[in-house]
């Protein structure tokens, strides 16, 4: 073994800091006084300074990539997100992703923190935990309501990748997921879609459902909270997806409505993506063939559609159990309507021809996600192997 990488396999050193002028068979009790410095770059990109003595390997300093949003927003494309959930989704169907378990803490104000750990494995082999902050009051104060930091780490070496803002990613990959989910589950021919929400996340929904579903050509938007914002949202959200997010959407036509029933009779598929802690879609208006992917229940007590549509539709998640505690399915399994023994399957599943979606043209789809740890750690990764590429990004030592 090199003792450039002593101790640190997928490390690569320096010049052997041993190979000293008589250092050979008989010299080894000098040779175990000797201390040297190494400098190593990991496999996964982490320079390392570390002191050898007596055989023993201890790590000096750590130089680990920083990105910023703004760093984010430069090195991430929405096509290459979307690439990477449909691979943790494929690769959690075949028992490759981990989803430990969820930490929650609610504060006395109704601020809500929560870590989400969780790792995918393979050829991705990354693992790692983003910790989320929802602030209501901020808003007040002038702050961001939400904030959160994501450390994602090598599932080969234990080294850390990066550390970075969660908010921007959690956003990218949460669009992603609610189109993967339309892409896979909605009719072939659907046309017209509803976005209910018109909020922060949004623009990742909808920017990356039309970059999943090319014949959507219809797009009605609807803010049960405040209706003027859907009036606003629709006059600039063509600029907006072919500056943010370079999206060119030319082909679509937006509106705003604020009878929320009526858009929901005519829509092919649905998003939601509000902060509703009461049903704002009931069964009763969900025709047959309709497709709805549920993003704004990812925490107990909220929820966005009729609990009585998980009785006649076909229902997926992205994780079963975690869907049935903190999901959209939240509330029907606390009334009996459902559990994660009797959800239709996971996304990944259908994903990989595992389990069945759409079996005929009348279905009721729905795809519940709550999000997975790996999603964002699959994201960071390809943002830091993108800063690297482009130079971008900070490098601070720890």
């Amino acid at each position: 073994m090199r003792h450039g990488t002593h101790g640190h396999r997928g490390c690569e050193g320096g010049s052997d800091p041993w190979r000293r002028k008589g250092t050979g068979r008989n010299s080894r009790s000098v040779e175990q006084t000797k201390e040297a410095t190494v400098n190593s770059v990991c496999s996964s990109g982490v320079r390392l300074q570390t002191r050898i003595k007596q055989n023993q390997t201890e790590v000096v300093a750590m130089e680990i990539k920083v990105l910023s949003r703004k760093d984010l927003i430069n090195v991430l494309e929405l096509p290459e997100v979307i690439e990477g959930v449909e691979a943790v989704y494929r690769a959690k169907a075949k028992g490759q992703v981990a989803a430990w378990p969820l930490v929650e803490h609610r504060f006395e104000t109704g601020a809500l923190m929560d870590i989400r750990s969780g790792g995918a494995f393979g050829e991705v082999a990354i693992h790692g935990a983003k910790l989320l902050n929802n602030f209501p009051e901020n808003a007040e104060k002038g702050l961001p309501v939400f904030t959160g930091v994501l450390m994602a780490f090598d599932s080969k070496t234990g080294m850390p990748i990066g550390v970075m803002d969660a908010s921007y990613i959690t956003r990218l990959r949460t669009g992603a997921a609610a189109a993967i989910g339309a892409a896979a589950l909605a009719r072939p021919d659907s046309e017209t879609l509803l976005l209910v929400g018109a909020g922060l996340q949004s623009i990742y929904l909808l920017g990356a459902s039309i970059l999943k579903l090319p014949d959507i050509t219809k797009v009605i938007v609807a803010d049960p909270y405040a209706p003027e914002n859907a009036s606003r949202y629709v006059k600039s959200i063509e600029k907006r997806l072919k500056e943010e997010l370079h999206i060119d959407c030319g082909h679509v036509t937006f509106r705003a409505c604020d009878d929320l029933k009526k858009a929901v009779e005519v829509s092919d598929v649905i998003l939601t993506v509000t902060r509703s802690t009461k049903p704002l879609i009931m069964k009763d208006w969900v025709r047959p063939g309709t497709h709805l992917s549920c993003i704004g229940a990812d925490m107990t007590g909220k929820e966005e559609i009729d609990p009585q549509l998980f009785t006649v539709a076909r229902a997926f998640a992205d994780d079963a159990k975690q869907c049935c505690a903190v999901g959209e399915m939240e509330i029907p399994a606390r009334m009996g309507l459902i559990s994660p023994d009797t959800v239709t399957g996971e996304i990944g599943q259908v994903l990989i021809g595992e389990v069945p979606g759409r079996v005929s043209a009348d279905d009721i789809t729905i795809f519940d996600a709550t999000g997975l740890a790996a999603l964002d750690l699959v994201t960071a990764k390809t943002a830091v192997e993108s800063a690297q590429k482009k130079h971008l990004g900070t490098t601070a030592e720890i």
